[in-house]
């Protein structure tokens, strides 16, 4: 084992490092990361672990330290909790120590101030004229306080070193006091003498430092005078700051009210695109000439900083750097064309304000006699689960919810590169996840033939419909058109397996991306969502397994990898790391970050293979990792914060509060006209499992009718026909649907059997024509 090495105490009063930790007489002394700061001794098993778990804090105000001998020492708060702890060497030991005793005493003296801080303040408020200079004043104060709290640190050293120093003094006199030899004894005395001396020097230190403190006060004052110069200069600039900004608004809204009128042009916003990035091109190129690493190391491979001559300026290698610079520059021109062109429509019609809550759930507690009741005499397959497991929202519009980041597939329909296009793609992908990290509730389970339109075509140029095309297995099928120049479409069916402790969660079915410019075809499968703690413990989600998301056209790949949270494991939790590739295997880029925070992508400018394999235990050499040499990462996506009290309303995004919306002119097939769900979204729990209920047996008894219905109209022979041609027909022959806007065939990429949206919603729509929906509800 290595010897634990402890950091330096930090500017923020913080020392950090490792100690060994005595926890039972099985394991004995365990290693642990130790922390202390703000009068807190805290420990984790980890360094990783500091984010999220510790594992135990005392509080050093009420805490006694004693040293048992040269390595150990014990930290004890009367009883509660005691910390038995070893440091590695004795200077170790007497490093920890010191931090501890000046935490210590600094701890107390904040508790004993903390009562007396109102005292500090003035009775009255200074008039308004003095606000800045009373703030200022405040500062000053604060200042000499904190120079103040220094001095009173140096103190208690003073008095450590004293106490030390006493202790070392008797020891010598008690050595000294024993008939020892000439030599000896003019060698005690030389100590002894030393000691003095340093004790003197430290009582030399501390006078000059109270001399300071005193004559910071008394120069106190000639400070404010230049703090308050130097705030009335600030307060004039910001002045005429604001005079600049409100002129340039002013100009502005002219220049916006003399081009609104007549129609936007393609010429416009190709100026106004080409205008802007040129004051910025020298920053750019500046930002080029840094290279950093990434932000994390994959366990396939390990990135690095590009060699500094990749820039642009004096380079030998013309090719690549004007690549580099196109593809860099394009992500933030391209932002910057969205949004010049996108609020032009907005302007000339009305946006519909959509609702930011709904009713706060309920806290009803889970009665199981409640459930079990409603199990005497029914089969397994029939028992009613009550709506305490689900959101008021349906699995038709969690489905929706992918497109919570749709603009990052509209930055992606204007990329020039197809690599660069593939890493929105990839961050589309992963985005999607973004909204389960706290989403413990159960969708409700559509019925047979539910749908789910989502009309953004206004806010964000999309329409979106959802059909439950099967109900044996249950499946949906998902189509997406944009104004901005890509299609979406899937169809997913879950399978799920209870394993105790957990549940998982396999979404099987492709999703098709489709751009319009480019006719660059993605496809790309979904990742395994496991519930934890499904007996007994707090419920968590976790995605885990890898993605390849493919373009059809040229051959390009994105592998995306989920890293599975490991108790043990020092990564970061939630960790997504991907790789994207041409169709030669040549890597481009490396994209890392967070499925339920941001990604990052790096341009690659060199890989080689690395000598990091090692070799394995039955004597073969290990599997060497690929170095890559990245330039600056860049962020492709970042997660919007949840809105506020989203704990009170089932941690629903932005999105996801606007799904059960209702809206006038949806087919009585929408999934905002459920009942039961919208009778739970009201909080009226008991009456949305009796609704619930009544629905499901609506839908088997319809089922049985169509079921005796085929079986009037089809043989065993041609059942057997139908089973043996296509094994994956058997579930939709048995339910004898058919979706009402998807038609089933073969996908003309993949060869699989799939439901593609036929047209004639929205026409029907238009038209208020829904006689062909059927009454589900």
């Amino acid at each position: 084992m290595s010897e634990p090495k402890a950091t330096t105490p930090t500017q923020g009063d913080t020392y950090k490092g490792w100690l060994f930790k005595w926890t039972n007489y099985i394991k004995g002394y365990q290693r642990r990361w130790f922390v202390l700061s703000n009068g807190l001794l805290s420990y984790y098993r980890t360094q990783a672990e500091m984010g999220h778990t510790c594992r135990g804090t005392i509080n050093l105000a009420t805490a006694n330290i004693a040293v048992e001998d040269s390595c150990n020492f014990v930290i004890s708060n009367g009883g509660a909790q005691t910390y038995h702890l070893k440091a590695s060497s004795e200077v170790e030991r007497q490093r920890w120590i010191t931090a501890l005793e000046l935490a210590k005493a600094k701890a107390v003296r904040m508790q004993a101030e903390s009562d007396d801080s109102g005292d500090e303040c003035p009775s009255s408020s200074p008039p308004p004229s003095g606000q800045g200079g009373g703030a200022r004043c405040s500062e000053v104060q604060s200042t000499l306080r904190t120079l103040g709290s220094k001095v009173e640190d140096l103190s208690t050293c003073n008095d450590l070193i004293a106490k030390h120093g006493s202790a070392l003094q008797r020891s010598l006199s008690e050595l000294e006091g024993l008939r020892l030899g000439g030599e000896t004894g003019d060698k005690i005395r030389q100590v002894t003498e030393r000691a003095t001396l340093f004790r003197i020097t430290s009582n030399a230190m501390i006078n000059a430092c109270r001399d300071f403190l005193a004559l910071a006060q008394a120069h106190s004052k000639r400070w404010q005078k230049a703090l308050q110069a130097e705030r009335e200069q600030r307060v004039r600039l910001e002045e005429t700051l604001e005079q600049l900004a409100k002129q340039h608004n002013h100009l502005e809204r002219a220049f916006r009210g003399a081009t609104v009128l007549p129609a936007p042009t393609a010429n416009s916003a190709t100026d106004s695109k080409g205008s802007a990035p040129g004051k910025g091109d020298a920053s750019d190129e500046d930002e080029e000439n840094e290279f950093f690493d990434a932000m994390e190391d994959a366990p396939e491979f390990i990135t690095v900083p590009a060699d500094p001559k990749y820039h642009r300026s004096g380079s030998n290698v013309s090719g690549i750097s004007s690549e580099i610079g196109m593809d860099d520059q394009s992500l933030d021109d391209q932002s910057l064309v969205f949004n010049q062109e996108s609020p032009q429509p907005q302007e000339m019609e009305l946006v519909k304000k959509r609702r930011t809550r709904i009713p706060d759930k309920p806290n009803y507690s889970l009665n199981l006699w409640s459930i079990m009741k409603n199990c005497i005499g029914k089969e397994l397959s029939k028992i009613p689960m009550p709506v305490n497991f689900n959101e008021p929202i349906s699995m038709l519009q969690r489905l929706s919810e992918d497109l919570e980041y749709c603009e990052l597939l509209d930055k992606a329909a204007k990329c020039q590169s197809s690599l660069e296009q593939l890493c929105y793609v990839a961050a589309f992908t992963v985005s999607s996840y973004s909204t389960t990290v706290h989403r413990t509730g159960k969708p409700f389970n559509p019925l047979l033939g539910e749908t789910f339109e989502l009309d953004r075509l206004r806010e964000s140029g999309y329409r979106s419909l959802c059909e439950q095309v099967s109900h044996h297995p249950p499946a949906a099928a998902h189509h997406v058109i944009s104004e901005r120049g890509w299609t979406l479409r899937q169809e997913i069916a879950l399978a799920s397996k209870f394993r105790g402790k957990y549940l998982s969660i396999m979404p099987l079915g492709t999703i098709h991306c489709i751009f319009e410019k480019s006719n660059n075809h993605y496809s790309w499968k979904k990742v395994t969502t496991t519930v934890h703690n499904i007996i007994v413990g707090k419920l968590w989600i976790d995605q885990s397994g890898e993605i390849d998301v493919v373009n059809h056209k040229t051959g390009d790949r994105c592998h995306l990898k989920f890293a599975p949270y490991s108790y043990f494991s020092r990564d970061v939790a939630r960790k997504v790391t991907g790789v994207v590739t041409d169709k030669e295997g040549k890597a481009h880029y490396i994209l890392s970050g967070t499925w339920d925070e941001k990604m990052e992508f790096s341009r690659v400018m060199q890989s080689s293979k690395g000598g990091l394999g090692g070799i394995g235990e039955n004597g073969t050499e290990g599997k060497q990792k690929t170095v890559y040499q990245t330039l600056r990462a860049r962020e492709l996506w970042k997660k919007t914060p949840l809105p506020e009290s989203a704990e009170t309303m089932y941690y629903f995004s932005s999105l996801a509060l606007t799904l059960n919306e209702m809206e006038e002119g949806v087919a009585p097939t929408d999934s905002r006209l459920r009942p039961d769900q919208r009778l739970m979204e009201q909080g009226r729990w008991e009456e949305a499992n009796a609704e619930k209920q009544r629905l499901e047996e609506k839908q088997r008894s319809v089922r049985r009718e169509r079921e005796r219905e085929a079986a009037r109209v089809a043989s065993p022979a041609e059942d057997a026909l139908i089973e043996d041609s296509d094994p994956s027909l058997k579930s939709t022959h048995q339910d004898n649907y058919k979706a009402l806007w998807f038609e089933r065939c073969e996908d003309p990429v993949t060869n699989e059997i799939t439901h593609i949206y036929k047209g004639g919603y929205w026409e029907a729509k238009e038209q208020g024509n829904w006689d062909m929906c059927p009454d589900i509800f």
